[in-house]
Order: C-alpha cells, then sequence, then structure tokens
C-alpha cells in the first residue's frame, strides 16, 4: 500500500484530488479523514499542511507528496522529484515599492526583507553577493513595506494583482514553482512499481490538457494536403466514407491552434467538423 500525502485545503488540494481522480483514484470526500484509503487502486491519502509534507515525505512516513516545488526547495529536505505535475504554476518574486528606483540586486544591500521563504532567500542573496536583512513573517507578506515592516517583499507571486494593491513592483524572479510529484529516497521496488503506474497514468492525464479530437470529413483529393495541416502522434486517422471520393480523418490538436488549424482545413474543402473533449492520450 502506498502513501501519498496531499495538502489538505486550498487550491492545491483541489487540484490534486482532481488529478488522482482523472488518474483512476477516487477517495469519497464527503467522508474525508485525516487518512482515506483509495477505493480502485492501493494507495491511501494522507491529508496535511503543505509545508509539513516535504518533511513527512523525507521521514516515510508518506511514501509520495503532491507540494508546490517552492515548499520543497524552502524546506530543504533530502527528497526525490519524480515528476512535474503542470498545475499550481507561480513564482517567487522580489518586489518593492513601485516609486522606488531599482538599480539591479545591488539595491537589496542593507535592506530589510520579509518574507515567508526565508531560505530560498538567504541561498539567493548568497550567490548574488547581496547583504540584506531576511525577516521571516508567516502572514500577510505583502503589507510590510508600508507598514513599516520591511523596505521589500519577497513572495509568491501568479497574477500580480496582489502586489499592484499594495503599491509593489516585481523586479527580480527567483524561483519557478508548479505543483511536483516527491518520493521518499530508496522506495521499496514494490511501491516504486506502484508509483511508476501513477506516474504513467498522472503523464496521460497531463497529456490531455489544452487538447481537443478532431473529427472532420474532406475530400480524398485534399489528403495530402490536410495531413500537412494537421499534427498528430504519429499520423491523423483516415477512414473512407461511403462516398468513395470522401474521407474523414481524426487527430488530436492543441486547443491554443483549434481555429487557425479549423480554417486552414475548411479552405480546402474539409466539412461537418467535429471538435471533441479530450480527457487523457496513453501512449
Amino acid at each position: 500500500m502506498l502513501r501519498i500525502a496531499v495538502q489538505t485545503k486550498g487550491r492545491l488540494n483541489e487540484q490534486s484530488l482532481e488529478l488522482l481522480r482523472e488518474a483512476g483514484v477516487t477517495i469519497k470526500e464527503e467522508k474525508r479523514k485525516f487518512l482515506m484509503r483509495a477505493s480502485d487502486f492501493p494507495v491511501e491519502i494522507l491529508f496535511l499542511r503543505d509545508d509539513d509534507i516535504p518533511q513527512t515525505v523525507a521521514m516515510g512516513a508518506a511514501d509520495l507528496g503532491i507540494v508546490g516545488y517552492n515548499e520543497v526547495a524552502e524546506r530543504g529536505y533530502e527528497v526525490d522529484v519524480l515528476q512535474k505535475l503542470g498545475f499550481g504554476g507561480c513564482r517567487i518574486s522580489l518586489a518593492i515599492p513601485k516609486n522606488d528606483e531599482y538599480t539591479g540586486v545591488e539595491y537589496f544591500n542593507g535592506k530589510r526583507i520579509a518574507t515567508s521563504y526565508p531560505n530560498v532567500l538567504k541561498r539567493f542573496f548568497g550567490e548574488k553577493g547581496v547583504e540584506a536583512s531576511v525577516h521571516t513573517i508567516t502572514g500577510s507578506v505583502e503589507i510590510a513595506p508600508a507598514a513599516g515592516l520591511a523596505d521589500a517583499i519577497f513572495d509568491i507571486v501568479s497574477s500580480g494583482g496582489t502586489l499592484i494593491t499594495n503599491g509593489l513592483v516585481e523586479v527580480e524572479q527567483v524561483l519557478q514553482s508548479e505543483a511536483v510529484l516527491i518520493g521518499t529516497p530508496g522506495l521499496s521496488d514494490e511501491k516504486m512499481a506502484v508509483a511508476r503506474q501513477l506516474m504513467s497514468r498522472f503523464e496521460s492525464v497531463q497529456k490531455g490538457y489544452g487538447k481537443k479530437y478532431l473529427v472532420l470529413n474532406l475530400p480524398v483529393a485534399a489528403l495530402d494536403e490536410a495531413v500537412k495541416i494537421l499534427p498528430a502522434m504519429r499520423s491523423p486517422t483516415v477512414i473512407p466514407l461511403a462516398q468513395s471520393e470522401w474521407c474523414s480523418l481524426q487527430t488530436v490538436v492543441d486547443e491554443t491552434e483549434l481555429w487557425t488549424i479549423i480554417e486552414k482545413l475548411k479552405a480546402i474543402g474539409a466539412e461537418g467538423i467535429l471538435v471533441l473533449p479530450l480527457e487523457k492520450i496513453v501512449l
């Protein structure tokens, strides 16, 4: 039985549980407890605070964990980063009052910096040769300059809206983060086999993100041109139709390119174009 630590609440909790569900790992949330067993896969889910997950995995109290890489980098525990999971993207950045003139990292020499990530920041300043006073704050870091507690901040940034609201501007992106699957170093062969099976399922779910399944009818005479237009994992599926001069094509396209591809296909005679949702791609 594999034990996976998951954040107990918040955005990463919801996205982690959704990923597990998409991968065929189901728990009954209405009866959620501290520790719950999945009904359809040999794992149990341990719900913890996000900052406790790296230590729990490093100690072997959980075999795997789903957590933001920012927490892995800050806590510094010995864990294996097994897989990037493609959600929970953010960055940890330095920000200063918007009316200050930023001259480069030397700006922070002698300054007081408020942060919830002191270890990441100290490593960064050490690499850059910056001597600054790092103050650890566990609450709302972004209000520290206005409250007179600090000259600048080092904090998580997603959209940047919170910085603007508090009169700050982002000046240095120090660490890029997203949700990752971490593992206890030296997992047994039996547990690692289950972990690899789960990672394969996660990869299949990830490959389906932002993809659409495209089905269309096309004159056979335009087939070669259509194949040049359409992306595919190997090549589009071509199916003959009852009318011998027509065929049907099926393929997977990136949602960001969908309308450009459709317009090109229509220009060469494609008809009856269906755009269908895609959940997973298993290679």
